[in-house]
């Protein structure tokens, strides 16, 4: 596992429980409104490298404090060894949340067959007509399918989110965007701030939409999924 990061402890990255959060280093995307510049791209080597025993030692001592894990990046399906790690995980007493962009539908399904998630989080960049100017680089949108299929399908929680951005997702690809993932339990509409280690420096200068676009956004795509937050 290439780790590069270790949140101690959050209460927010998965819902209704006490988690860390391991950051896995290397992307296949290049989304400019990234947030976690140093974790994109594994031979820059900017990031500070955390060995497996590093994070089960502290795991242990978070045993009965901790509830979850949530595995993010970076993207974490990419990591061939990604099974095994979170066995180790598990048989500590851990949930697990994975935080996927969905290009990896085979470690999905793989995943999901061993019964080793226990909550998906897939985030929908953009409609599929936009999808390559988003994230910036060429996307196997079938590969996207899939992944929306296999974890909308799944017996364990999960959520599709978007981080939504003025001048870029227009409301018309926001229910588009829903309209990817008909029938799904929940699609949360993220807010885009703006911070200083985006991966592209000019989306310093770009904001979310307003409250009430976000409020009717919401509206309309719950035509499409069961429910619709803003984040």
């Amino acid at each position: 596992m290439l780790i590069g990061g270790l949140q101690k402890m959050s209460l927010l990255d998965y819902p209704d429980k006490v988690a860390g959060i391991v950051f896995t280093v290397g992307c296949n995307f290049v989304c400019g409104f990234c947030h976690n510049s140093e974790l994109v791209k594994i031979e820059e080597k900017k990031y500070q490298k955390i060995s497996e025993e590093e994070i089960l030692d502290f795991l242990k001592s978070r045993q009965g404090l901790l509830e979850g894990v949530v595995i993010t990046g970076g993207e974490p399906t990419l990591q061939p060894d990604l099974s095994e790690f979170i066995r180790k995980i598990k048989a500590l007493g851990f949930l697990i949340k994975i935080d996927t962009n969905g290009t990896n539908p085979a470690m999905i399904a793989a995943l999901n067959q061993e019964k080793l998630v226990d909550f998906w989080a897939m985030d929908i960049k953009a409609s599929f007509e936009k999808y390559e100017k988003i994230i910036g680089c060429p996307v196997n949108l079938e590969s996207i399918k899939k992944s929306i299929e296999l974890i909308k399908n799944s017996v364990v929680d999960c959520e599709f989110r978007s981080t939504v951005i003025h001048g870029w997702h227009t409301m018309e690809d926001i229910v588009n965007m829903a309209k990817t993932i008909e029938g799904a339990k929940i699609f949360v509409l993220q807010k885009f701030i703006p911070r200083e280690r985006l991966v592209n420096a000019g989306f310093l200068n770009q904001k979310s939409l307003s409250d009430a676009d976000l409020q009717k956004a919401a509206k309309e795509c719950e035509k499409w999924v069961k429910k619709c937050v803003i984040r």
